[in-house]
């Protein structure tokens, strides 16, 4: 009897103190409207709690992308492209309208919104913030869209929760934001469960993207990939448009943009949509001048995962080789902030002798997988931090890294 009673006072005192250490949410909702007619999109912030936030700090940028800001609390900005929204008590709002179309001094567009659909990241609706908050919030963020007139369906790299509704959870930052590739409009879309992922791959009506190819050709790679990056996004959007749409491929999280013309698999042997696949899948970011790392390996991956997959032989890959080769034969240095085309290719050649070097040298239990995935574990890489996880691997001085390639140079390298 007296240990019953301990026990269910032990239940109460927890129930009591239980609201003291428990995290406090805020729901925090995002509405979108995507105006056509003036080339842009009304945005609106709605915090339930927002006496839990103390500010938010955004970086607008001096563009002139952002207007017409309206803010229930307090709202200032600065000549460097700097605001400040310390939101009121309760439930509190901030709205402004964004300018979608960026194009590059080529003329060709990162984002585009015509009459019939839009294409664009959610990095640019949503500019980046710093928070600050009380302790022990939990921000529940969702983020709903309201279609022009006409327009079928919206698309994003974040969980569906309903109509044009999308649940935005990203543990690795503190204030949960919809970045990522957004369509919108009239669209076709293609769908398959690879894995644990929801793959999605979706283009304007009439813009020639071949959303059945890309899918095969993803289905055809995933297990490989799967094995060396063994990360499972919840969804994976594909996105796609032709000209005036930038010709290239970027990736973003849980997301990839490639331009309906580009070729699934290129005459060098190399494929645009595995390498920006294989960006998602790794997460791996660079620094100190090390851009040939995360470039290096999505190229490298985008030939290996084609290889092991059966989808190249051996004498096509000794060829692609080769061409790469040539191709780096005049790079002095893989350092620089952005690889070029030149250095890429120089770099895919010594990760692939790394590689043979750590298979030989731990007869087999090692290879350049084991350092994509320690890779994958860090915040962001330097060379240092590669050349150190290497030779963890191999027990000894890498021969190989040992090389003036990897030296800082005053320039980028190339001739």
């Amino acid at each position: 009897m007296h240990l019953r009673l301990n026990a269910l006072l032990s239940v109460g005192l927890l129930a009591l103190s239980a609201p003291l250490w428990a995290a406090k949410r805020v729901d925090l909702d995002y509405q979108v409207r995507f105006l056509p007619a003036s080339d842009e999109a009304e945005v609106r912030l709605t915090l339930a709690k927002g006496e839990l936030i103390h500010s938010l700090a955004f970086a607008l940028g001096t563009s002139g992308q952002y207007r017409d800001f309206k803010a229930d609390g307090q709202w200032t900005e600065d000549t460097s492209g700097r605001a400040t929204w310390v939101p009121a008590q309760g439930p509190a709002s901030l709205s402004y309208r964004v300018r979608i179309n960026q194009q590059k001094e080529s003329g060709a567009y990162s984002a585009r919104m015509t009459a019939d659909w839009a294409l664009l990241r959610g990095d640019d609706l949503v500019p980046a913030a710093q928070l600050k908050q009380d302790d022990n919030v939990e921000m529940v963020a969702r983020l709903q869209f309201e279609l022009p007139e006409g327009w079928k369906a919206v698309e994003t790299g974040w969980p569906r929760i309903g109509k044009n509704r999308f649940r935005i959870d990203n543990p690795s930052r503190k204030f949960d934001r919809p970045i990522g590739w957004i369509i919108a409009g009239n669209i076709g879309t293609r769908r398959a469960h690879l894995g644990e992922t929801d793959v999605t791959i979706a283009a304007p009506i009439g813009e020639g993207m071949r959303r059945m190819d890309v899918l095969t050709l993803l289905t055809f790679v995933w297990p490989e990939a799967q094995a060396v990056f063994p990360r499972d996004p919840r969804k994976l959007l594909v996105v796609g448009a032709a000209d005036p749409m930038w010709r290239g491929g970027l990736s973003a999280p849980n997301s990839l943009f490639m331009h309906a013309e580009r070729p699934l698999v290129s005459e060098n042997g190399t494929s645009s949509v595995v390498h920006e696949l294989v960006h998602v899948l790794g997460g791996i970011r660079d620094t100190d001048a090390s851009d040939w790392i995360s470039e290096g390996l999505a190229e490298y991956y985008a030939i290996e995962l084609l290889r092991r997959a059966g989808g190249m032989t051996e004498p096509r890959y000794q060829q692609v080789r080769k061409k790469l080769l040539h191709w780096g034969l005049k790079v002095t240095s893989l350092r620089g902030e952005h690889s070029n085309g030149a250095i890429t290719a120089r770099s895919v050649v010594l990760l692939q002798e790394l590689d043979k070097e750590i298979r030989q040298t731990s007869e087999g239990r090692y290879s350049l997988d084991d350092v994509a995935r320690g890779l994958m574990r860090m915040d962001k890489v330097s060379t240092k931090d590669f050349i150190e996880l290497s030779e963890s691997l191999l027990g000894k001085p890498s021969k190989v890294l040992d090389s003036k390639l990897l030296r800082k140079p005053k320039s980028n390298g190339a001739v």
